[in-house]
């Protein structure tokens, strides 16, 4: 499936939908990671239905692009986000961290949830995963693309500057990093925990081509993978400005819900509050 064909509007509706989804669901498990998730829900909309090429009926298909989520713990988005495109019932989002459930905290293969690239959960592993696969499908001449997602503390762990020098190394232009850049962690500011900044100046010095988006706007983010998808010789990195909490004022912009879910009395609230969202 190639959905490229979708307006920014149309985007935009999916991407109202994947963040109601994602409260729904978090609110049913009494736990779960929220901020990050609401924050990365117009990404999610742009990869499965504006960019990837995919087949939810055929979810092994050998053509397909890969999709690797580093940052497990924002697990809610992308359960919402393949189940909006149709690899299993959206009524299956309830069934979140329950025992015995497809859908746990973080992604697991092994869980046998149709659409999963890779069992996630501890930073800074998926950034190697993706360069082995884009290696492998270099070496094998596959045309497939490699897109991997990562938070922007993510970046503090070692192995992502390890992967990302043989990216460089290998010219792995079949391989796509996108940095969630709202600027929270666990625990505060990002650049009170731990500076990133210059950051596209260290992606660059690196050996990566850089790009700004608004992780907001859907053209923008369209305009930044159809960019990565144009460059050769070398990686990309998409460098996306978000919100962390995006569509719930009470969540926007505060690192506490990061690891926290709404309650069910709250949830009705917050859906509320996206429905009416403008942008």
């Amino acid at each position: 499936m190639n959905a490229s064909g979708h307006t920014a509007e149309e985007l935009r509706l999916i991407s109202k939908e994947i963040r109601k989804d994602i409260i729904r669901s978090l609110a049913g498990a009494g736990s779960g990671h929220t901020g990050g998730s609401l924050g990365l829900a117009d990404v999610f909309s742009c990869l499965y239905f504006g960019i990837m090429n995919h087949r939810p009926d055929e979810p092994g298909w050998p053509g397909r692009d890969r999709m690797i989520l580093s940052i497990g713990h924002v697990a809610p988005a992308l359960y919402a986000s393949l189940a909006q495109a149709g690899y299993f019932p959206r009524e299956e989002l309830l069934s979140l961290r329950k025992l015995g459930s497809r859908l746990q905290g973080h992604p697991g293969r092994d869980h046998g949830l149709p659409g999963l690239e890779l069992s996630a959960g501890s930073l800074g592993q998926g950034l190697s995963v993706a360069v082995g696969m884009a290696m492998a499908a270099k070496m094998d001449g596959r045309k497939y693309h490699i897109f991997s997602i990562h938070g922007d503390g993510e970046l503090q762990e070692g192995s992502i500057w390890e992967a990302a020098m043989s990216a460089s190394q290998y010219k792995l232009e079949n391989l796509t990093a996108l940095i969630d850049r709202n600027g929270l962690q666990i625990d505060g500011s990002t650049e009170k925990v731990m500076r990133l900044e210059p950051l596209a100046d260290k992606w660059t010095s690196f050996g990566w081509h850089v790009i700004h988006c608004d992780g907001h706007d859907h053209g923008d983010i369209i305009n930044a993978y159809d960019e990565a998808k144009i460059t050769k010789g070398k990686p990309s990195v998409i460098i996306a400005k978000t919100i962390m909490g995006k569509g719930v004022r009470k969540i926007e912009n505060h690192h506490g819900w990061h690891g926290r879910c709404p309650t069910p009395e709250e949830a009705e609230i917050f859906v509320k509050e996206i429905d009416g969202m403008n942008d």
